[in-house]
C-alpha cells in the first residue's frame, strides 16, 4: 500500500496524456504544444518532482536514440561533410547577428551574448517530434534539419561554457576551451570506433535474439549509458543518445531495434514536453518589445537563409527550405521570451533546477 498513491497518480497522469493526445489527433493541433501548454498551466501546483524529471529525461533520450538509429556511420559522414558550411553560416547569422542586435539596443556584452545564443539555439526535441508527428521525416529537408540540430548540439557546450565565464566575470582560458573541444571529439570518436569495430560484429546476435525479453534492456542500456556519459562530461544528453543510436545502427538491424524501443518512447516522451512546460513561469510585462520583435523576425529569416544556401548539398525547393526554417523556428517563440537579465520581471523565465548553475540557454 506504500506505493499505492504513487501508482494511482502515475496511472491518472498517463490517462491524462492519453486524453490530450486524442484531442490533438482530433483537432489536428500539435501534441507537443498541448502538452507544453498544460505544463505551463499546472506549473504552479507542482513541486520539483524527481520522478517526473527522470521519466521526462528518459523520453528525450529514447527519442534521439531512435533518430540515431536512422544514421549509420557512412551516412553520417557523408551528411556532415555537406552540412558543416551551413552550420557555420547558422552560427554567424543567428548567434552573431542576434548578439549585435542586442548590443545595438544598449545591452551589455554578457546579456547580448546570452540573447544571441537563444536566437541561435533550436530545441532538438521539439523540432524532431514535430517532424515526426507531421510525417515529414521522409521529406528531403528533414535529413538536413536533423544534421543541423546535431551540429548545434556540438556547438552548444562551447556557448554555455562561455556564458558561464561571462556571468561569473572569469574569462574562459584557451586550455578550458581546448578541453571542452577534446571532450566533444572524444565522445564522437568513441561512438565511431565502438560502432565500426564493436557493434558491427553484433549483427547476427541482434538478428537472432531480437524477440527475446532481454533485448530491450540491451538497447536501452546502451542509450542511457552513452547519454549519461555525455552528460557527465558536461555535454548534451541528446548528443550522447543520438551517438548511441548511430553506434547500434552499425548492426544493420535498426528497424528491429526501433521496434523494441518505440513503445517505451511513446509512453515517456509526453512527460518531457509536459515537464518542459512546467519549467516556464508566466510573469507580468513585456520587456523591450522592439528588440523581441526584431529577434523573432531575424531568427525566422536567418534559418531560412541557412536552408536556402546549402553548399554542396542536394538541391531542394524553396518551399522545402521555408518549411524547414519554420520547423526549426517553432521553439523560438519560447526562447525569445525567456531572456533572463534584460529586466527584473521577464515575461517567461525558466525555473532553475538544483545543480543547473546557469540557465540552459541552449535547450534540448
Amino acid at each position: 500500500m506504500e506505493h499505492g498513491p504513487f501508482l494511482l497518480l502515475g496511472g491518472l497522469v498517463v490517462l491524462f496524456f492519453f486524453v490530450l493526445g486524442f484531442v490533438s489527433h482530433k483537432t489536428r493541433l500539435p501534441s507537443v504544444l498541448i502538452y507544453m501548454v498544460f505544463g505551463i498551466i499546472l506549473a504552479g501546483s507542482l513541486t520539483q518532482d524527481q520522478a517526473l524529471s527522470f521519466v521526462a529525461q528518459t523520453g528525450i533520450v529514447l527519442l534521439f536514440f531512435l533518430l540515431g538509429l536512422e544514421f549509420p556511420l557512412k551516412r553520417m559522414t557523408e551528411l556532415f561533410s555537406k552540412v558543416w558550411p551551413a552550420g557555420l553560416l547558422d552560427v554567424v547569422l543567428n548567434l552573431g547577428a542576434g548578439s549585435l542586435l542586442a548590443l545595438a539596443f544598449g545591452l551589455n556584452l554578457a546579456t547580448a551574448f546570452l540573447i544571441g545564443t537563444v536566437v541561435y539555439a533550436t530545441s532538438s526535441s521539439i523540432t524532431a517530434k514535430m517532424l515526426e508527428e507531421k510525417k515529414r521525416l521522409a521529406n528531403p529537408e528533414a535529413e538536413f534539419i536533423l544534421a543541423l540540430l546535431i551540429f548545434e548540439d556540438l556547438v552548444a557546450p562551447l556557448l554555455v561554457s562561455f556564458l558561464a565565464g561571462l556571468s561569473s566575470g572569469v574569462n574562459m582560458t584557451g586550455a578550458q576551451v581546448a578541453v571542452l573541444i577534446l571532450k566533444i571529439f572524444g565522445v564522437t570518436l568513441g561512438a565511431v570506433f565502438t560502432g565500426r569495430w564493436g557493434f558491427r560484429r553484433l549483427s547476427h546476435f541482434v538478428e537472432k535474439h531480437f524477440e527475446k525479453d532481454f533485448m530491450p534492456l540491451f538497447a536501452a542500456g546502451i542509450a542511457f549509458s552513452y547519454a549519461g556519459l555525455a552528460l557527465a562530461l558536461g555535454l548534451s544528453e541528446v548528443l550522447g543518445a543520438f551517438l548511441a543510436g548511430v553506434m547500434l545502427s552499425e548492426t544493420g538491424q535498426s528497424e528491429k531495434l526501433e521496434h523494441l524501443i518505440l513503445p517505451a518512447r511513446d509512453l515517456t516522451l509526453p512527460f518531457f514536453f509536459f515537464w518542459f512546460g512546467t519549467s516556464i513561469t508566466l510573469r507580468e510585462g513585456v520587456p523591450m518589445t522592439a528588440l523581441l520583435a526584431l529577434l523573432v523576425l531575424w531568427s525566422l529569416l536567418g534559418k531560412l537563409i541557412v536552408l536556402l544556401r546549402r553548399p554542396d548539398f542536394r538541391p531542394h525547393s524553396k518551399g522545402c527550405a521555408q518549411s524547414g526554417s519554420f520547423s526549426r523556428a517553432e521553439r523560438r517563440v519560447f526562447g525569445h521570451c525567456r531572456l533572463p537579465g534584460i529586466t527584473s520581471a521577464p515575461v517567461l523565465q525558466r525555473r532553475l533546477h538544483p545543480g543547473d548553475g546557469l540557465p540552459r540557454a541552449v535547450p534540448v
